[in-house]
Parts: structure tokens; sequence; C-alpha cells
């Protein structure tokens, strides 16, 4: 069984990501879609949101599977049989990042990373923009599902309504 990983934040899940994780789908018998628990950064949505809208993000493809990683994601590749982990790229300066981090996961564990370039549609596409677009009450529908979009409005109505008590 030829199985990959997509790692991420995914703090929210764009249709970019989507996208990746879907092409994967098309070539891997099993992808799966792993958010990283980095217990030093605290993101807008909490890991079991990011995993339910995962979740439902890529319901339509039935070979995907969803986790949670803390630490070395080549320790996670390990401990799931993955010998590959996919990750997109969206211009030249992701592409300098990337690999970088490749190569030190090869030595580290000779675990490959196949970079995928980004849907032109999705190209500008980040999850940061995403937040910052949605904390001003921009329109996201074009870049999440309208599931995320929901959970983004809720989250920025709650933290509005504290904020206003406060």
């Amino acid at each position: 069984m030829r199985r990959v990983v997509c790692p991420g934040s995914f703090d929210p899940v764009t249709y970019g990501h989507i996208d990746i994780i879907g092409r994967a789908a098309k070539q891997y018998d099993e992808v799966v879609a792993a958010v990283l628990n980095n217990v030093n950064k605290r993101g807008l949505f909490s890991v079991p949101e990011k995993l339910d809208m995962l979740e439902e993000g890529t319901a339509e493809f039935d070979n995907v599977r969803i986790s949670e990683f803390d630490g070395l994601l080549v320790d996670f590749c390990r401990e799931n049989g993955i010998e590959t982990i996919v990750r997109s790229l969206r211009s030249v300066s992701d592409f300098d990042y990337e690999l970088q981090i490749a190569q030190m996961n090869y030595r580290l564990s000779g675990v490959e990373t196949v970079f995928m370039t980004a849907n032109p549609q999705y190209s500008f596409l980040s999850s940061s923009l995403v937040r910052e677009i949605a904390q001003h009450r921009g329109d996201v529908s074009s870049l999440v599902t309208p599931y995320v979009q929901g959970r983004l409005r809720e989250k920025y109505a709650k933290r509005d309504s504290e904020g206003s008590q406060g």
C-alpha cells in the first residue's frame, strides 16, 4: 500500500489544502491528512476543531484518513508506516523553505518528500489570510467550505462579544 501524509496546521483548512489532499488521493492508496498539535503555538482553532473541519472538507475522498501528531513529522511517519510526505508549493520562496525541511527529514529518517505545485486558483491562499479576512467580516466563501466559513463566523462573533464585555 502506498501511503502518504499531508501535514499542516490547517488553521483553518482551505480549498487549497483540500485541492492538494484530493490530488494526492488520486495518486496514492491512502492519504493521511495530519494536523500538527503544536503546544508552543496557539491557533484560532483547537486541534479537535481542525480535525472536524478536515473531516468535513475531505469527506468526498474515500482513501483519506484524518489524524493528528506532535513532535517530529518523521516520527509520525515511522509510527504509521508512511514513507512519503506531500507538500504544496505556492511560490519560489515556499520551495526554498520546503526544500530545507525535506532534506532534513530525509537525513533523519529516509522519508521522501514529494512537492505538488498549488493549483493557480489557490496559489495566493493561506490560512493566515483567510483568518484576517474573516476577522474583519470579509467574504471567504471562495476560499473555504461553507462549514469552515460558518465556524470562522462563530469564532469571531464569540471573540467580538467577549471583547465588548471587557
